[in-house]
């Protein structure tokens, strides 16, 4: 096994220059800085993480807790936290909740046991907020992603009221105006927020929103589907369109509609937030609230080390903006 001073020896330094190099203690010349790292890659020198962390307080990796791993929008968010992560030399840490508060704390006191440096954390539905006094008790860094929090934390989400209000605006602009907005669990800040959007534009725009149309509380495609299907049986009172929060209600929304007849678009238009992947390859093609999630990842890691960097800090909550890509299941004006 290569040896510092087999790194030394070939890249012609001290093997105190060597260390330097590696554990960045000193400025060392551009010209030296790359013959040492061009002489580790030659021998596989392969540095004791364990000691540098012990040394520098850190172990230089970091913990990402998710609410579900599975969802397009997470997955994106997740290769972006990554990618930031990996080009700052980090370890990435990940660990999977399934939108279960149980399964969310053992995977952050996991973490924790670790020493990971800092975390970011998609809050599981009726995550408690003793949580995070837990990890904030521990004096670490914590950055919330997507679903926000009425707390004193850094944090990184989109703008749902905006983006609801501009899909609202795009349909009633069409004719609409008995719109159903599938919403979901009330309890993740991201729905709650897109459902409050909703309610807000349609007043604004002096319309109602009976109770009919409100589908709330459904967590799976199978239970949207069947909480939407009977919304659906008299067309005179159900809606001409639908909204759908998450990709996961989009699918029982859909199902719902194919069931009961409907075509999208033609008696019925449609858009959801998140969408599907490779949506072009799909009829109908569905509007869609595209979240920037891989910016997200990374605007999350950037938020994390700022804070590893200066604990002092103010507190910075980003709101990213979305993008609506309009498609032909919203297409037509009513009754054209």
């Amino acid at each position: 096994m290569a040896t510092i001073v087999d790194v030394a020896s070939l890249a012609g330094v001290s093997t105190s220059t060597v260390s330097h190099v590696l554990n960045e203690t000193r400025h060392v010349e551009p010209e030296t800085k790359a013959r040492v790292m061009s002489a580790v890659q030659a021998t596989g020198y392969r540095r004791d993480v364990l000691a540098r962390s012990m040394r520098r307080a850190r172990t230089d990796s970091i913990g990402l807790v998710v609410s579900d791993a599975g969802e397009p929008a997470f997955a994106d968010m997740v290769h972006g936290v990554e990618e930031a992560a990996a080009q700052l030399g980090l370890s990435l840490l990940l660990a999977n909740s399934a939108e279960d508060p149980a399964r969310e704390r053992a995977a952050v006191e996991a973490l924790l046991d670790r020493r990971v440096d800092g975390l970011i954390i998609a809050r599981a539905a009726g995550s408690r907020a003793g949580l995070l006094e837990r990890i904030r008790g521990q004096k670490k860094p914590l950055v919330l992603l997507d679903r926000l929090a009425d707390l004193d934390v850094d944090q990184v989400g989109v703008n749902n009221q905006a983006a609801m209000a501009a899909l609202v605006g795009h349909l009633t602009d069409r004719g609409h105006e008995r719109i159903m907005l599938v919403s979901g669990d009330l309890r993740v800040s991201s729905l709650r927020e897109r459902h409050d959007g909703f309610r807000a534009a349609m007043l604004q725009r002096g319309l109602e929103v009976p109770a009919s149309l409100l589908c709330e509380g459904t967590v799976t495609a199978a239970a949207t589907f069947d909480r939407v299907r009977p919304l659906l049986r008299d067309p005179a009172a159900g809606p001409t369109a639908i909204l759908a929060c998450s990709t996961l209600l989009a699918a029982g929304a859909l199902r719902a509609v194919q069931h009961q007849g409907l075509q999208v678009p033609g008696t019925m238009a449609f858009a959801t937030f998140d969408g599907f992947t490779y949506p072009d390859l799909f009829q109908p093609q569905i509007t869609t609230v595209r979240q920037p999630a891989f910016q997200l990842g990374e605007s999350a890691v950037g938020l994390l080390m700022r804070r590893l960097d200066n604990p002092s800090a103010p507190t910075k909550v980003l709101r990213l903006e979305s993008e609506i890509e309009f498609r032909n299941s919203t297409e037509y004006p009513l009754h054209q």
